[in-house]
């Protein structure tokens, strides 16, 4: 068997440019990059559903008023839903309670223009694609494929609309096909950080470019040290980490891919590394 291995698991209709997943006691929760509905496969049951975020929800949104929900997590009973951060309809977040089913809309405007202030990441550069949530901080994975290339960690201290410290760790990442890889989404298991990057040939962070393929790295919460880096495909782009289970030998990741496009299809894959690569 290879250290890392990737394979397709699955496939599910009714769903397109899926950019986010987290999986919870056999239940998998995805969300589009296009769409503002939660969606909600139960792999007993087989079955997807949608959760309307708010009353307006629709799939297919215009590329200029979509709210690019890039990055999901969950803390205690409650999922978040990320925006961007890229535009002013971006700049915002949904919440799921799982029991009481009761959602929310975060207005992070303020949140995002501190960030900018304090970091020089303007809002042309601004893509937040990964959020992980940590007991007093909340780590954001922000996406460099922007003019300025600005690829690496924002760390927030505190409360998650206004927090008392914001911090920015540059985390320069390798090439691939010699264009520059850049953070998709990233996932804590213990204390090392799983992440996933892409190279795409496009310095926007609003219109897509060509794909040059996707890597899966490992990194060290302690310091964001990256342990090692493996490309994982040289055609597509992967923007969703979620673990599915682990074992004494082994760690088992499930990815989503984003095709950026209509189609409402959305392909599953899994990631297995094998724990004598760490």
């Amino acid at each position: 068997m290879q250290q890392i291995q990737l394979e397709l698991l699955f496939q599910l209709v009714g769903l397109g440019a899926s950019s986010g997943l987290l999986f919870h006691q056999d239940q998998l929760y995805l969300i589009s990059d296009s769409s503002n509905y939660l969606y909600h496969y139960s792999l007993t049951e087989k079955e997807l559903t949608k959760i309307k975020l708010q009353d307006q929800s629709a799939e297919n949104i215009p590329k200029k008023i979509k709210h690019d929900l890039e990055a999901i997590c969950k803390v205690d009973q409650t999922l978040y839903a990320f925006g961007s951060g890229s535009t002013a309809k971006r700049k915002t977040a949904f919440t799921y309670h799982l029991e009481s089913q009761e959602t929310k809309l975060l207005d992070l405007t303020l949140l995002f223009e501190k960030i900018s202030s304090q970091t020089g990441i303007d809002i042309e550069n601004m893509n937040i694609e990964g959020v992980i949530p940590l007991e007093k901080e909340w780590l954001f994975f922000q996406r460099g494929n922007g003019i300025a290339a600005q690829n690496g960690i924002i760390r927030l201290t505190g409360n998650l609309e206004n927090p008392s410290k914001i911090d920015y760790i540059p985390i320069p990442l390798p090439p691939l096909n010699h264009i520059s890889t850049t953070f998709t989404d990233a996932v804590l298991v213990n204390e090392t950080i799983y992440f996933l990057a892409a190279a795409e040939d496009s310095n926007s962070t609003f219109a897509d470019g060509e794909v040059m393929g996707s890597l899966v790295g490992v990194m060290r919460l302690a310091d964001f040290k990256i342990l090692f880096t493996h490309p994982i495909s040289a055609t597509q782009k992967f923007e969703g980490i979620t673990l599915f289970d682990e074992s004494n030998t082994a760690l088992r990741f499930l990815l989503c891919e984003d095709q950026d496009s209509e189609n409402q299809l959305a392909d599953l894959y899994l990631l297995t590394i094998k724990k004598t690569t760490r």
